[in-house]
């Protein structure tokens, strides 16, 4: 079976890239023949397909690159030519997209489709029932164009708080629309129930949906020892940003005993560190994924607390993975990985309610090996594998 990969970058930058790259590597390790499908960009993994890739747009600058970048919203020449090449030198039977709009858009769907591959998409955000990705107004959580009037974004100008932006995200909604979207997918991933739902309340096919949760990949949990002593700390790993909560764990975190490690960077990273940096809270800032790791397999638990629909949290899913329980949000996909024997939820928001979490949890004597048992088992690659396999080859 060939398989194409399809992001629209191809590199760590975030979540979506994580789970592409680790989909092709699993897939070729498990004797696929695979190639990959992105845009041109300096960061990418070299692949032998990166000559075919798309040209580099570019959203920011002067207006001739700005132009070019909005026709590649609604699928630009250049991007079809591009891929066009792709499909007669590969020639796939599985086209897996995941996060494909602005910088690659849709069309390659509708290209694979009529190709004759089948087409399998997995969902990373909300873009599909929410013009502007996130299911956020102002960093507070809005549904108010999930099954609703898709105008909204520029009623509230949710793009970037700008119009221009707004508009243009109404126009790419409207141009690939529910309809249209579902007529060149044969299935879409979800990787939370929470996602199936908002796609469902949006007005999407249950029956185009499948929940299958994202994986860890083996390197991670190969020899792993888990450490049965921890240190006395409690982690934060992620984006520093007003929607993921954080401010609302520091300020929960100052009136506390605990000793709170805060790492990743952001547009926040200087105000809050400013701000709260003392004796009990360090800001350990952007760190290598080895580094991050050995913070989260010595802390006691981790924390996260979210304040928007985050679907399917690596950082959450790794974290079970070491061992390391976790106080979660209830919000999102969240409490789907955050249960009794792992962890602890809390009101999302809330800073007493995560404060008197934070103290439940580090009073708890959690069983490290028996979490990290189970969630070993359940986020491997062959439990991935088996899944995304049956879509595969499902007619």
């Amino acid at each position: 079976m060939k398989v194409l990969i399809v992001n629209k970058f191809y590199y760590n930058r975030g979540g979506d890239c994580v789970c592409s790259i680790n989909l092709e590597r699993m897939l070729r390790e498990n004797g696929f023949d695979t190639a990959v499908f992105s845009m041109q960009y300096k960061e990418n993994i070299p692949t032998g397909y990166s000559d075919l890739f798309a040209k580099e747009v570019e959203f920011s600058g002067g207006l001739g690159n700005r132009l070019k970048a909005a026709c590649r919203i609604f699928g630009g020449e250049s991007v079809k030519k591009s891929f066009a090449k792709v499909l007669e030198r590969f020639r796939p039977d599985v086209v897996h997209f995941n996060n494909i709009h602005s910088y690659i858009s849709p069309v390659v769907v509708e290209m694979a489709k009529k190709y004759g591959a089948k087409t399998v998409w997995t969902l990373h955000d909300y873009k599909l029932i929410c013009p502007s990705y996130s299911c956020l107004h102002n960093k507070s959580i809005c549904e108010k164009c999930v099954g609703g009037s898709k105008f909204n974004v520029v009623k509230s100008r949710c793009m970037k708080g700008g119009l221009p932006g707004s508009i243009l995200a109404y126009l790419e909604a409207g141009y690939w629309n529910r309809d249209r979207l579902q007529k060149s997918t044969d299935v879409f991933v979800c990787p939370s129930r929470f996602m199936a739902g908002m796609m469902i309340k949006d007005g999407f096919d249950p029956l185009k949906l499948k929940v299958i949760c994202n994986f860890v990949p083996k390197s991670m949990v190969e020899n792993l020892e888990i450490r049965k002593e921890r240190k006395p700390y409690y982690l934060y790993v992620g984006r520093l940003s007003k929607e993921k909560g954080v401010e609302t764990l520091l300020s929960a975190a100052k009136k506390l005993p605990y000793e709170l490690k805060i790492a990743g960077g952001g547009p926040l990273f200087e105000s809050l560190k400013s701000t709260y940096a003392s004796d009990k809270i360090e800001f350990l800032g952007h760190l290598s994924p080895s580094e991050v790791k050995r913070y989260v397999a010595e802390a006691k638990f981790t924390v996260m607390p979210s304040e928007c629909y985050d679907n399917n949290p690596l950082s959450v899913i790794e974290s079970l993975c070491l061992g390391t329980p976790v106080v979660g949000a209830k919000i999102g996909g969240i409490p789907e990985l955050v249960t009794p024997d792992c962890g602890y939820l809390f009101r999302s928001g809330d800073c007493d309610s995560l404060g008197r979490t934070i103290e439940t949890a580090w009073e708890t004597p959690f069983d490290y090996e028996g979490i990290s048992g189970k969630a070993i088992g359940q986020f491997s690659e062959n439990r991935y594998l088996g899944e995304i396999l049956g879509l595969y080859k499902n007619n």
